[in-house]
């Protein structure tokens, strides 16, 4: 799920630098419309990809350690053991890969701002 927002953020930003260039041998008078839906139906779709994913959190973690065992007098309030597991590591999964893409985020970033071009024996003088 994270991977798919990630993906469709990289989507949009592709979508916005196309849609500010205007060829010259289109037919069209505004060619830039057709791009620019995109991105508007990427943004609604990563919205409501987000919203999705932070409400299932809520539905999942909110009744953690649920009854696997059936109750006679309110079967309703039974969970499938298999399914709550599998919602719970793939919540868990989905977590873990955004901390390691925001960790090696920063870390590039941090490698970025301190490192000169000696570091890479890039010298100016010859």
């Amino acid at each position: 799920m994270v991977t798919l927002l990630l993906y469709d953020i990289t989507r949009m930003r592709s979508l916005i630098s196309k849609s500010v260039v205007i060829g010259d041998d289109d037919a069209d008078e505004y060619p830039w419309r057709q791009n620019a839906n995109k991105y508007y139906v990427h943004v609604i779709l990563s919205l409501f990809l987000f919203v999705w994913f932070l409400l299932g959190n809520y539905w999942v973690f909110s009744v953690f350690q649920p009854n696997f065992i059936t109750p006679f007098h309110q079967p309703q309030d039974y969970c499938r053991k298999s399914l709550y597991l599998f919602a719970v590591f793939v919540l868990t999964l989905s977590h873990t890969v955004l901390l390691l893409l925001l960790c090696c985020g920063v870390c590039v970033h941090v490698c970025s701002q301190t490192s000169t071009r000696d570091d890479y024996g890039d010298s100016d003088e010859d």
